[in-house]
């Protein structure tokens, strides 16, 4: 069922607000599992966790259908997961459209890449809709479980078993949270994940963060234009930085036009007309014009975040309170929803989560059994937004020229890196090898037809520009957690510290 609403909000289909259970009388003394935030991991996970028999409470600030820009398109390895989740039912009914691969623009030409989906289910594909759609399906087949108790509320503070504000080197046991009438309430857990977004206000607590803002993304609704590719994600190597194209419905088509820095130009409207309008394919020029006078943009800024997660027993950190990467590749749901049920996998054998230290032993290879993927995806992501990025630089120049062509080959040379895009071959190793065959391919481009010393230089530039993109973001990820998380150190900073409270 949808309703009609004339609010302004961009999307007119609206899906009923999740009804949030007032009663609390009903509510047992402690619960297996309170979830804050039902976005994407909150929703998953809640519906997994009630799976496996655990009673669970979600938090969410607002149950009504979110109005946002990204969080649009996702990848067939995030549907998979969602498949595996229970949860692939949640694409339908919402005018989704499936999504076979890529086309690439650069300087007048273009490239199509697929997806290697050959072999796998029929109805495996990427998936691009309206994110609010998605969230309220998520959210009502979370809800629909007998188990799963949604609850309206603004969570305020983690609290300890006394029920206390929770300070370091106490196990978490629940959460004080703020209702609709302004009434602050306590709810106590076996086990707190916290869920609740970008904005987090409980991070500080569970990780030590590094937040960069690389750039913005502004929004544009293109509405009844045909793509030049249907059915396949549009993306422009322009000048400055990439823009973006996919079908969000059957007859509306999202732009994200990327812009670098930390600020807006101040006359938006004019910057999208006269620096980003000359960059768009001409097919799609025309309506991109149109979109910038119909209604202002919208705008959200980018960021990538690195947590080095300090593992509280009684509590987990999850989504993007956790870990961001540049929104560029779309990998956002598909890391969620792969830590969901990798979570979910690890907590089924725990009869109950009462020992909030048996739990947190548990559960502190979690963060280093999900980085093989969740790496894999980030790096791709922030690897490929600073190879994509104009610079003005002649050797980067080089390097982006090589990507373009690289992939247009097609066959292995495409299959490779849109494997990992997709996120079906999340694989580190795969990830390292085919970004140093791009630039290998663009050093031989500048060695032939015979070599020079200049094409020799620029090769040698055009390598130390890839390790210098490459590596610094792996070390950020952590290089033995990436590539041997066998041999990785565990998350056991608050595990010690309750440990030797316990023993005092």
């Amino acid at each position: 069922m949808c309703v009609t609403s004339t609010s302004g909000r961009e999307d007119s289909h609206v899906l009923p607000a999740v009804p949030s259970s007032e009663n609390y009388v009903s509510d047992p003394e402690v619960w297996d599992v309170i979830v804050v935030g039902a976005g994407v991991a909150g929703s998953a996970l809640s519906f997994g966790q009630a799976k496996d028999g655990r009673k669970v409470l979600v938090i969410e600030r607002d149950l009504t259908q979110p109005d946002r820009i990204v969080g649009e398109l996702l990848q067939p390895g995030g549907y998979l997961m969602l498949k595996r989740l229970g949860m692939e039912d949640c694409v339908n009914e919402i005018d989704a459209q499936k999504v076979y691969g890529y086309a690439l623009f650069k300087n007048g030409k273009s490239a199509v890449v697929k997806y290697p989906i050959e072999g796998l289910p029929l109805d495996v594909a990427g998936r691009s809709f309206h994110h609010g759609r998605f969230i309220q399906k998520l959210r009502m087949r979370a809800a629909a479980q007998p188990n799963v108790t949604m609850r309206q509320g603004l969570v305020k503070r983690l609290i300890n078993k006394s029920g206390e504000e929770w300070k370091e080197g106490e196990p978490v046991s629940g959460i004080i949270y703020k209702t609709g009438d302004g009434q602050e309430r306590t709810a106590r857990a076996h086990l707190t994940i916290v869920c609740d977004g970008m904005y987090s206000n409980l991070r500080k607590h569970l990780a030590e963060p590094k937040i960069h803002h690389p750039s913005f993304f502004v929004g544009l609704l293109l509405d009844d234009v045909k793509l030049p590719f249907p059915n396949h994600g549009h993306v422009v190597l322009a000048k400055p930085s990439p823009i973006l194209f996919y079908p969000i419905s059957s007859n509306q088509v999202r732009c994200l036009v990327d812009v670098p820095g930390e600020k807006l130009p101040e006359d938006l409207p004019n910057y999208l007309r006269t620096v980003v309008a000359p960059e768009v394919p001409e097919q799609l020029r025309e309506p991109f014009i149109r979109a910038t006078h119909k209604s202002q943009p919208r705008t959200m800024q980018n960021k990538q975040l690195y947590a080095n997660p300090l593992h509280q027993p009684g509590a987990l950190l999850l989504g993007d309170a956790f870990n961001m990467r540049h929104p560029l590749t779309g990998g956002g749901m598909t890391v969620a929803l792969s830590d969901c049920k990798l979570l979910c996998d690890m907590l089924q054998p725990l009869p109950s989560f009462q020992d909030a230290l048996a739990t947190a032993s548990r559960t502190q290879d979690f963060y280093t059994r999900r980085k093989p993927v969740a790496a894999t995806i980030n790096t791709l992501a922030n690897a490929l937004y600073k190879v994509f990025c104009f610079t003005g630089d002649k050797a980067h120049e080089e390097m982006r020229q090589a990507c373009f062509d690289y992939l247009s080959l097609g066959g292995i040379y495409s299959a490779g890196p849109v494997s990992l895009l997709s996120g079906l071959n999340p694989k580190p190793s795969v990830l390292v090898m085919h970004f140093f065959m791009v630039a290998l391919y663009g050093v031989g481009r500048l060695l032939t037809p015979r070599p020079t010393l200049r094409g020799l230089w620029m090769g040698i530039l055009l390598l130390l520009g890839a390790a210098r993109i490459i590596f610094p973001i792996i070390r950020a990820e952590g290089f033995r957690a990436v590539f041997l998380p066998a041999l990785a150190p565990k998350p056991t900073h608050g595990i010690r510290r309750v440990s030797s409270t316990v023993g005092m």
